[in-house]
């Protein structure tokens, strides 16, 4: 694939032989973060880890203290007096089995979270084919599966975010905005980072970070020295 002229000077101010520390990274990122519009900045996290293991599958939720910069739309499944909380503390949309031919049949994607309580998991269960392959189904891991549907809707709408292991057992997840100050993407990126290293499961051996890169949205990637990270 063909490199933009704008990729390629971003590229040119990192040297791909060294292992930034957190600071030097952030302000490195933020240079080459260049496009007329707000650029995701990224942490991507190579593991050691192998995901066909149970054990060894690694899945959370973290409140980033500084948000992700997105306003995210909350949908949530439960009934009775749970609607109206999860109405009152700010969920974008509430419903119970009628939301399953909308999303099934009709396609309606116009949400980035799913919270449900456990009551209503035998519905949102069967939407379990077209909301898994997008990373949409709830999760008790994720604190997305819970009858405080209140704090979960006030946490997602507060910055809190998901992480989990791709295929390749690499975890993906926003930690910013370029537009975001460089202490605030440090400090997002350490919560995270906080909370992945105490998520490494007992079962693995060998090294568990094989490495950190940040990217924004259309730039080159910056590489952190994990023995840094780790301590």
């Amino acid at each position: 694939m063909k490199k933009g002229k704008k990729y390629l000077e971003a590229a040119k101010l990192v040297d791909k032989a060294t292992l930034y520390d957190v600071d030097q990274a952030m302000e490195l990122i933020k240079k080459t973060a260049t496009a007329k519009f707000d650029e995701t900045i990224e942490a991507h996290i190579r593991t050691g880890c192998d995901g066909r293991h149970a054990e060894q599958q690694i899945r959370g939720a973290v409140v980033l203290p500084h948000g992700t910069g997105k306003t995210v739309r909350v949908l949530v499944f439960a009934k009775g007096d749970k609607l109206t909380e999860a109405e009152n503390a700010g969920a974008d949309f509430v419903g119970g089995e009628e939301l399953i031919p909308k999303i099934q049949n009709d396609g309606w994607f116009d949400f980035d979270v799913v919270v449900a309580t456990p009551d209503m998991m035998g519905v949102v269960g069967r939407l379990g084919r077209v909301l898994g392959p997008k990373g949409l189904m709830p999760n008790p891991k994720a604190g997305t599966v819970t009858m405080d549907v209140a704090k979960a809707v006030e946490e997602i709408k507060a910055g809190k975010i998901e992480y989990r292991l791709d295929k390749s057992n690499i975890i993906h997840v926003p930690i910013g905005k370029a537009s975001f100050e460089e202490a605030k993407l440090a400090d997002n990126f350490h919560a995270l980072m906080d909370a992945i290293i105490k998520a490494k499961p007992s079962s693995l051996k060998g090294q568990y970070l094989k490495s950190v890169t940040l990217t924004a949205t259309m730039g080159p990637g910056v590489k952190l020295n994990v023995n840094k990270l780790v301590g």
